[in-house]
């Protein structure tokens, strides 16, 4: 008879190992042997060189839950394309049988019941494991580790220390180099007081210093490693001072600035790179549009919209790899380098099952320390979930449905809105919301909950940029995240219209009235870019709605219908 962990180990690591094309047969080879971490991290070594990539951690040191999307419509060329296909679509296109490891971590089918057969994933003592046993199989001089950004960000303990508990994480782990994005919203002195704690470097190739129109840090650093000359350039998110307070770093301009990166590669290709990487922060759909249109880049690893994908997309010979989000994965791509160019590659994206792969010690440790401080709050009880509250997706998702409730309520408002993030975990029907697990969903330095009044028309306006930002069909002007949530308003979105016509059927929920453009609603929402918002941070209205409802159930939300 199989324990929980043997099950979980058994089941994880032959999916992993066999392959998606295998899932199917995982249950009866489970039956035969227990399979080890061995077995979940075995890869066919490839070539001399390892690039390893981890991304938008969102400062997660702890196992967790975290539901991938149901929805996430891609628009124009890219429709139907990866990685706009989800759920059972997604299982489908890559052979992944349902019920699997990889189902559940790579969909959200079943994934309330998966989660409880799998558990959580993730953990940055569990990721430390991975990332030294590829070091020790291939060698630390051939490996490079390299982080996408969204790292400093996401947490009470990093907000609480400034992002410091997240650098003191990370400069265990030793990465190679890293770019940034949610690491701007701590402003400008705090950034450059945390780069300068940095043993290895922080690369941004599109950000440039206004007084002086020149580059504000290094664009690409070349290595050597595995007998090979690699140029990394960094590209931090293009649009940070517009999805992010232009205030907080008032000196930074930022861009895609594709003529740049063309540069760097030639550059890069002139001082004798064999390889060259994208450590990129734009997006998926950005990056793929890049690859194409900039020859001689080897490598994207992508980051910033959380996309999970078991496959490179390969566009103008580059590999576009994307490694998914809060610490569930880390991939691994081996490279063969023969006269001077990659004429081969392996590719292994490696979930993070936390009661597969063996915490490292060290890093327990280190957690366990940075954390130490604010474990009392961080373990208090507010209420309980009887609903599975998650965030990503294109439209409201549960976290952010309750966020909106609290606004209405707390805030005494007729329409909440609360901004589309990516980044916060998902809790399990019937665990506890603990402060912890609310600040994951709000930890930020521009917390303040407005109220004030709005028209119908600025309303609208709002919706109709938001969704162009998300749903524009030239992905080099997507510069936001996931659309607005709305509560106490529904609406209709047709994503294949052009601004200004994507949104109708407009309607306040409490008395089912039309919206009207000339009339005036009381409206509260948080996470403003304007510097002199006012109001109670947005965790501290949260936390009195849950402590005065502490039972949290969630009808279906119904209220934005998708059209054309």
């Amino acid at each position: 008879m199989f324990s929980r962990r043997e099950f979980l180990m058994a089941a994880t690591a032959t999916s992993a190992l066999l392959g998606s094309g295998m899932a199917g047969s995982w249950s009866r080879l489970m039956a035969q042997q227990t399979l080890t971490e061995d077995q979940l991290l075995a890869m066919e070594p490839t070539g001399q060189l390892t690039l390893i990539h981890i991304t938008d951690i969102h400062a997660q040191l702890k196992p967790l839950y975290f539901r991938e999307p149901s929805i996430n419509l891609g628009i124009g060329d890219v429709t139907g394309k990866p990685p706009h296909v989800t759920g059972a679509d997604f299982l489908k296109l890559y052979n992944i049988q349902p019920g699997t490891p990889d189902a559940y971590a790579l969909t959200s089918e079943d994934f309330v019941s998966l989660a409880r057969t799998y558990g959580r994933m993730g953990g940055m003592d569990r990721v430390a494991t991975v990332i030294k046993r590829i070091r020790a199989e291939r060698g630390a001089d051939n490996c490079l580790l390299l982080d996408g950004g969204d790292t400093w960000q996401g947490s009470y303990t990093s907000n609480k220390t400034l992002g410091q508990d997240m650098v003191t994480v990370m400069n265990a782990l030793k990465p190679d180099a890293m770019t940034g994005h949610w690491e701007f919203t701590y402003g400008t002195d705090r950034v450059n007081e945390l780069i300068e704690e940095l043993p290895f470097a922080f690369l941004g190739s599109n950000i440039y210093d206004n007084e002086w129109d020149e580059p504000a840090f290094d664009a690409w650093k070349m290595f050597e490693r595995g007998g090979s000359r690699v140029a990394v350039i960094g590209q931090a998110f293009p649009y940070t001072p517009i999805a992010n307070p232009r205030w907080m770093i008032p000196g930074w301009s930022f861009g895609i600035r594709e003529e740049d990166i063309a540069t760097h590669v030639e550059e890069a290709r002139g001082e004798g790179a064999d390889v060259v990487v994208l450590l990129s922060h734009n997006g998926f759909d950005v990056d793929r549009k890049l690859a194409s249109r900039v020859d001689g880049i080897d490598v994207i690893l992508t980051g910033h919209t959380h996309d999970a994908l078991p496959e490179p997309v390969i566009v103008n010979d580059t590999l576009v790899i994307a490694s998914g989000s809060n610490g569930k994965f880390v991939s691994r791509v081996d490279l063969d380098v023969q006269d001077g160019k990659v004429s081969g590659y392996a590719y292994r994206l490696i979930p993070i099952f936390s009661e597969v792969i063996t915490p490292d010690a060290d890093m327990t440790g280190l957690i366990d320390e940075v954390r130490a401080p604010y474990e009392a709050d961080l373990a208090r009880v507010l209420g309980r979930t009887e609903s599975l509250l998650y965030r990503r997706g294109n439209f409201n998702g549960t976290f952010d449905d309750l966020i909106c409730q609290a606004l209405l309520s707390e805030r005494d408002a007729q329409i909440a809105l609360s901004p589309g993030f990516r980044w916060g975990t998902s809790l399990l029907p019937g665990q506890d919301i603990t402060f912890e697990d609310l600040h994951n969903a709000c930890a930020m330095t521009y917390p303040a909950a407005y109220r004030s009044s709005m028209s119908g028309q600025m309303l609208k306006d709002i919706l109709e940029d938001v969704g162009d930002n998300l749903f524009n069909k030239d992905p080099y002007y997507q510069q936001g995240g996931d659309m607005v949530r709305v509560g106490g308003m529904g609406y209709t979105i047709d994503p294949n219209a052009d601004i200004g016509s994507r949104i109708s059927g407009m309607t306040l929920l409490a008395t089912g009235e039309t919206i009207d453009p000339a009339k005036d609603y009381v409206v509260t929402g948080w996470a403003s870019v304007n510097e002199e918002t006012e109001g109670p941070p947005i965790d501290e209205v949260v936390e009195s709605y849950i402590l005065k409802n502490p039972v949290v159930k969630l009808p279906d939300n119904q209220s934005v219908k998708l059209a054309g």
